[in-house]
């Protein structure tokens, strides 16, 4: 089973983080969390993304914010699918990470969620590593079971509520 490698720019960026260790927990799917920073550890960040298949990932997540270089310096040093996460900062929202993150240049792609969106980031590194492997397709496919049931379940409370004649 490949795992999946999140790396997150700053320590400040945890607590978005947290929302994809949470899925990935609570789906049984092997994963490390570590701090690299496109800008201050530049060496450790390449390192990471150059060795991350001979170490057993399928995947890497990518979380910063501000001017949200890594996950395109981490895309840029393997073959590996990166998934960036834009967070959110206090001078902008986030559209500056998003918009570093979205606009790699050809030849260096990295697909990218919404800002702040780790709970997503986490899903589709599962989809990705879901191709090879059967038992994570399996508890996709029971996690959006459980989902329409949960949605149908709202709809019937609601929709009995407020039921006119």
């Amino acid at each position: 089973m490949k795992k999946i490698g999140i790396v997150m720019g700053s320590d400040s960026d945890l607590p978005v983080i947290e929302k994809a260790i949470h899925y990935l927990q609570q789906s049984g799917v092997e994963f490390t969390v570590n701090v690299f920073s496109a800008h201050r550890t530049p060496d450790e960040a390449i390192n990471f993304a150059r060795t991350a298949k001979e170490n057993g990932y399928g995947v890497i997540i990518a979380a910063a914010g501000m001017a949200a270089h890594l996950a395109g310096v981490l895309a840029a040093n393997t073959l590996l699918p990166v998934i960036g996460i834009p967070c959110t900062s206090k001078n902008l929202d986030g559209m500056d990470a998003l918009l570093s993150t979205v606009q790699m240049p050809p030849g260096i792609p990295v697909a990218t969620v919404a800002i702040d969106g780790a709970k997503n980031a986490a899903i589709l590194a599962c989809q990705i590593l879901a191709v090879n492997d059967d038992q994570i397709a399996k508890t996709l496919r029971d996690q959006r079971e459980a989902d329409t049931r949960n949605v149908l379940a709202k709809n019937l409370t609601i929709s009995t509520t407020y039921l006119t004649h």
